[in-house]
């Protein structure tokens, strides 16, 4: 039998190519994400100005189908 291969273009894990425009942002590397300590909202954004029980970028994905548009690097 041979294995499924996706033609869709995007890249994989095994060519090497780097998937960062796949992938969604991450929250823990951002400047706007912080722990809130709080037992139901354990996460939140100062950008968006929300706390969620998920990541915020789940929530925004979620919501929007994109990226988050506020993601800053920790510097």
């Amino acid at each position: 039998m041979t294995s499924a291969r996706s033609t869709s273009g995007a890249p994989d894990a095994t060519s090497g190519a780097p998937l960062a425009a796949d992938k969604p942002a991450r929250c823990n590397n951002c400047t706007h994400y912080f722990i809130t300590h709080e037992a139901h909202f354990r996460y939140g954004c100062r950008a968006l100005g929300f706390k969620s029980q998920q990541q915020p970028i789940r929530v925004v994905m979620a919501a929007s189908a994109q990226q988050c548009l506020y993601f800053q690097a920790k510097k």
